[in-house]
């Protein structure tokens, strides 16, 4: 940015959130005719350099903490990351010290346990041992990703904290190797470490990459990446050097094993309040409980749903427009991180009836559990249904009739299962996507499943007394279909009259989070989900 101002221009230097950082001012002298060009008299003129408010002198303990923060934090710290960095980073990098030391330890026992020290022992033998520990790490990784890798993204948090505990695990199998007889019992316990180390490269690593993406604000995620590999290329030089001092001093078996499991303990208790700090802004299926619960129980259409009133969408009582949303009470992420569970990624319809920021949500109830993204197949079995084996046909009792004119509208198809087993039986509901099913479908589909679960266990129950009549239960299940339809109908009513659904979706986005991200991925599948198209 330059300034002037008659003889003079001010050139003032800014960095990248706008601040001044250095300040030149140019004076024009005056000029001296005895020096000519073909343009005229030359110009001279004189630069003063002044530095700009809040500059430091240079060794001081300001400009030190600056260059800190160059080399170790993202460009743009602190408006270029989000606000829950810094507290994953701190708790982050002394879980990755307190690891360090204790890798030490378990990487002398793994050497005592091939014979390190041992002139008996083979050089070839410890090979094959270190590739057979490399073999089905391998295969391990390939299954597992094949298992859960698209849970990995949606459930970040869980997978953050689960690497740990398999490294942990590791850890504990490598300092039990030198007690374990030589032969196919300890190359066992090593191979079973070696499984585990696997697995936690693979779990860490795919949730820290979606943790970044979460914490880049300005599109710098490889920064945020390549600044984090820094701070833990520190911490591990520091860890080492500490822990080549607790090696050399602790040595005793009882010595060993005390300090290993305070270091492991420090190490899990480091990890939770880590990923305990992160406020994620996505929703995968606990947290979209969570939010659209409680949003829910702060709108007093719902209320008149649930109490069977809502008969008529010109009902007087029914507030319209933006009014109600205004009444809408949505926890933000912050509220919700506070209270969300770390391994809760079950497919569980939860209801959570009253969000305090000091109490949390409470005891959730669990409504029934939901399927999202499944295929025709399980779709189907949602009834009593039966292949025949001669023309491979499948007969079904599902009403799929109704069901398709119901959702004609919409890019996914609900239905209830398992409402006439049992009274304490909990419905099921799954949910067909259709194929251009988006991530606000997803959300819309899991918010109808929650709704309509709520009205089924505040019903009257579908079903009658036990019997053992073909012919009743046949009633029992024409009564249980009626049932569904009347509500999924009405619920669905619900969710698009006003735009009600998509002032639900206003409202969150206000509170923080993302739901209608161009190009973002839903989170709450987390298998690989099937499409389907209804002509």
């Amino acid at each position: 940015m330059a300034l002037r101002d008659g003889n003079t221009i001010t050139f003032t230097e800014v960095d990248e959130l706008n601040n001044p950082a250095l300040t030149l001012v140019y004076s024009e002298l005056q000029s001296d005719p005895s020096l000519k060009n073909g343009l005229g008299n030359v110009i001279k003129g004189r630069i003063d350099i002044a530095h700009a408010p809040g500059a430091s002198t240079p060794w001081s303990v300001k400009s030190l903490q600056n260059l800190l923060i160059d080399v170790f934090l993202p460009a743009g710290y602190p408006h270029s990351v989000s606000e829950d960095y810094i507290p994953y980073q701190i708790f982050d990098s002394l879980q990755a010290f307190s690891s360090s030391i204790a890798g030490l330890l378990s990487s002398r026992a793994v050497l005592q346990g091939v014979g390190v020290g041992n002139a008996d022992a083979s050089p070839t033998s410890a090979l094959l041992l270190h590739i057979l520990q490399d073999t089905s790490g391998r295969i391990a990784t390939i299954l597992f990703v094949h298992r859960v890798g698209t849970a990995l993204e949606p459930e970040c948090k869980m997978y953050r904290f689960a690497a740990d505990i398999f490294n942990d695990l590791a850890m504990v199998l490598d300092c039990l190797s030198p007690m374990i007889p030589a032969g196919v019992s300890r190359v066992t316990i090593l191979s079973a470490a070696g499984v585990l180390r696997a697995l936690c490269g693979v779990a860490g690593g795919s949730s820290k990459a979606s943790l970044s993406a979460h914490f880049a604000k300005w599109g710098n995620l490889a920064e945020v990446n390549a600044k984090d590999s820094s701070q833990e290329t520190v911490i591990s030089l520091v860890g080492m050097l500490v822990g080549s001092l607790v090696v050399s001093h602790i040595t005793s078996f009882t010595a060993t094993w005390l300090t290993l499991l305070a270091l492991l303990t420090l190490h899990l208790s480091l990890n939770y309040a880590a990923v305990r700090s992160v406020q994620m802004t996505t929703l995968n299926r606990q947290r979209a409980n969570i939010v659209f619960s409680s949003a829910l129980s702060s709108d007093t259409d719902f209320a008149l749903l649930a109490s069977d009133q809502l008969l008529d969408q010109h009902h007087p009582q029914i507030e319209t427009g933006s009014e109600n949303q205004k009444h809408l009470q949505i926890p933000s992420p912050a509220d919700v991180s506070k209270t969300e569970r770390i391994f809760d990624a079950s497919g569980a319809l939860k209801w959570y009836p009253h969000l305090s920021r000091k109490e949390g949500p409470g005891t959730p109830q669990i409504l029934g559990h939901c399927e999202i993204g499944v295929s025709l197949r399980q779709f189907m079995s949602s009834s009593s249904s039966s292949i025949s084996t001669s023309s491979g046909s499948l007969k079904t009792t599902l009403p799929l009739g109704p069901l398709t004119s119901l959702f004609a509208g919409e890019d996914y198809i609900l239905t209830f299962t398992h409402m006439t087993l049992s009274p304490k039986t909990k419905p099921t509901a799954k949910i067909l996507l259709k194929q251009h099913a988006t991530p606000k479908t997803h959300l819309k589909a899991w918010m109808h499943a929650l709704v309509a679960a709520r009205i089924i266990t505040q019903s009257p129950s579908p079903f009658s007394s036990p019997s053992s009549s073909s012919r009743q239960d046949e009633k029992k299940d024409d009564s249980a279909t009626e049932t569904m339809l009347s509500i999924l109908s009405r619920t669905l009513s619900f969710l698009n009259e006003f735009s009600r659904f998509e002032r639900y979706i206003g409202a969150l986005g206000d509170a923080g989070w993302e739901v209608d991200v161009e190009g973002s991925v839903s989170a709450l599948e987390t298998r690989i989900g099937r499409r389907v198209v209804v002509l």
